[in-house]
C-alpha cells in the first residue's frame, strides 16, 4: 500500500528551499548512448529515482529541465537519450524520422531504458524499490510500453503520450502503477485510443489513473507548445482559459465529466478523474505532488 500511495511516487515534496542541483552526463552501459543525471548536491537520504524520456524532438532542454525539476524536489532523475546518438530535431520531419527509427528497434529501446535504470540503481541514495519513469509524447509511449512488458518499476507517468500498442498487456502483466494524462482535443491521441487503453488496463488488473483534459491539444506540458504548433501548423498547445471545475477522484456522489469515448463502466473506474481550470490544466485528483513538479506553468 505504501507504493500505491506514492503512485508515481514522486512522493511528497522534500522541502521548500530550492536544491543546488548537480548535472552530469553519463554513458549508458553497453555503448547504448548517453543520458544526463540530475541530483541535489547535498542529498543525504534515500529517495526515488526517476527516468525521464523525452518527446519526439530528442533529448533537448525541455526534457533536461523536467529532470532538473525532479532533482530540485529531492529525487534523482536521469534524462535518457532514447535515440542514442544525441539526435535533436528542430523540424517535425526530422523528429518523425528519429522517432520512427527508434520505434523500429524496440529491443534497443528497452535496452537503453534498462541501462538508464541500472545507472539510477547504482546511485548511492536511490531506493531500488522506487524507480519511476516519466515520459512525454514519444516518451509517454515508451514508458507505457515498459509497463506493459512488466518492467520492474514502481510507477510510470505518460503525458500526452501515444497510447496504442501492437501487444496489449495481459492479466497480471503490469506491476507498475500507471498515470496517463491526455488532452481530449489531441488528434495524435484519438478518443478510441483512450478508450482502448482504459479497457486494456482494466482487464490487465493494473492500478491506474487517467486524466483527460477537455479542449486540450498535444504537448500541453511544454511551455513552447503553442508557439511550436503555430510555427509548424501542428495541433500543439494548451486550452484557452476556462472556468475551473475540479472533481474529486473517489467520491461516487460527485458527477463526472464525460469523455466521448469512455463508457459508463469506464467512468465508474476509481482511477479516472477529470479536471480543468482557468490555466487550462489542473491536477487536483493526483494523490501525489506530481502537479508541482510537472505543471504547465513551470
Amino acid at each position: 500500500m505504501k507504493r500505491l500511495s506514492i503512485v508515481l511516487g514522486l512522493l511528497m515534496l522534500s522541502g521548500i528551499a530550492i536544491a543546488d542541483v548537480a548535472e552530469k552526463t553519463v554513458k549508458l552501459p553497453g555503448g547504448l548512448g548517453k543520458g544526463v543525471l540530475f541530483m541535489d548536491e547535498d542529498l543525504d537520504r534515500t529517495t526515488a529515482g526517476v527516468i525521464v524520456v523525452h518527446e519526439w524532438w530528442g533529448l533537448n532542454d525541455y526534457a533536461r529541465n523536467r529532470a532538473r525539476l525532479l532533482a530540485e524536489e529531492g529525487y534523482v532523475a536521469l534524462a535518457v537519450d532514447m535515440y542514442g546518438d544525441g539526435q535533436v530535431a528542430s523540424h517535425p520531419k526530422d523528429a518523425k524520422a528519429f522517432m520512427e527509427q527508434a520505434l523500429s528497434e524496440p529491443e534497443k529501446l528497452t535496452a537503453r531504458f534498462n541501462a538508464a535504470k541500472t545507472i539510477l540503481r547504482d546511485q548511492q541514495y536511490v531506493d531500488d524499490e522506487r524507480i519511476f519513469a516519466v515520459g512525454y509524447c514519444f516518451g509517454g509511449g515508451v514508458v507505457l510500453e515498459q509497463a506493459r512488458k512488466g518492467n520492474d518499476l514502481a510507477g510510470v507517468a505518460s503525458f500526452h503520450g501515444t497510447l496504442g500498442t501492437n501487444q496489449r498487456a495481459g492479466e497480471g502483466d503490469i506491476d507498475a502503477r500507471v498515470l496517463v494524462a491526455t488532452g481530449q482535443a489531441d488528434p495524435m491521441v484519438p478518443a478510441d485510443q483512450v478508450s482502448a487503453l482504459v479497457e486494456e488496463l482494466t482487464q490487465a488488473g493494473a492500478q491506474f489513473q487517467l486524466l483527460s483534459f477537455p479542449g486540450v491539444q498535444h504537448g500541453f506540458t511544454n511551455p513552447k507548445a503553442d508557439e511550436t504548433g503555430k510555427r509548424f501548423e501542428l495541433p500543439l498547445g494548451r486550452r484557452a482559459p476556462i472556468k475551473r471545475t475540479p472533481l474529486p477522484q473517489n467520491d461516487p456522489a460527485t458527477p463526472r465529466l464525460r469523455a466521448p469515448a469512455l463508457t459508463k463502466q469506464h467512468l465508474g473506474h476509481p482511477g479516472i478523474g477529470f479536471a480543468v481550470s482557468k490555466s487550462g490544466i489542473e491536477w487536483p485528483v493526483l494523490p501525489s505532488r506530481l502537479d508541482n513538479l510537472l505543471s504547465m506553468d513551470r
